[in-house]
C-alpha cells in the first residue's frame, strides 16, 4: 500500500484493508467495526443487484472469500479524511482459488474501487463500496 498522509481514521482504514487482504474473520475483522455497522456494496459485475451486510454478514462474506479467492491485494492509491469520514481510491486484485462461472481457477480479477467509510468512536460505522471490475473475458 502506498504511504499516505497521517490521520487516525485513514490509518484504521488502511489496517482494515490489510486485514481483509489476509482474509481476516471473526474478532479480528469485527474489531474494525462499530457493533451496528452497515456495509453497502453497490451493483457491480459480481453483485448485479448490490448487497447490504451487517458485521455478521461481513464475516460470512470473508469466510466465503477464503474459499473462492486464493490471494488478494488492496493498493490504496489515495485517501481523504474529514470529520469522521474517509474516502479511499483502491486497486484490488484477487486470484481465483476455484472456477467462477467460465473463469478458471488461477484467473486474476481486478477492480478499481471507491470506498467511503464513516467512523464513530474510532470504528467503522458505515461503508459504501463502488467496485468497478475490469472487463471479464467473453466466452
Amino acid at each position: 500500500m502506498t504511504k499516505l498522509h497521517s490521520h487516525p481514521d485513514v490509518e484504521t482504514a488502511i489496517r482494515y484493508h490489510r486485514a481483509v487482504a489476509r482474509f481476516a474473520t471473526g474478532e479480528e475483522l469485527a474489531a474494525f467495526f462499530h457493533p451496528d455497522a452497515q456495509h453497502r456494496e453497490l451493483p457491480n459485475a459480481l453483485f448485479p443487484d448490490g448487497v447490504d451486510r451487517d458485521v455478521a454478514g461481513l464475516d460470512e462474506a470473508a469466510q466465503a472469500g477464503r474459499q473462492r479467492i486464493r490471494e488478494q491485494t488492496f493498493e490504496v492509491i489515495n485517501a481523504v479524511a474529514e470529520e469522521g469520514q474517509v474516502a479511499l481510491e483502491v486497486r484490488w486484485s484477487g486470484t481465483l482459488a476455484v472456477p467462477l462461472g467460465k473463469l478458471p481457477a488461477g484467473y486474476v480479477l481486478r477492480a478499481h474501487i471507491a470506498t467511503f467509510l464513516e467512523f464513530r468512536d474510532g470504528k467503522i460505522a458505515a461503508q459504501r463500496n463502488y467496485d468497478c471490475y475490469e472487463r471479464l473475458p467473453q466466452p
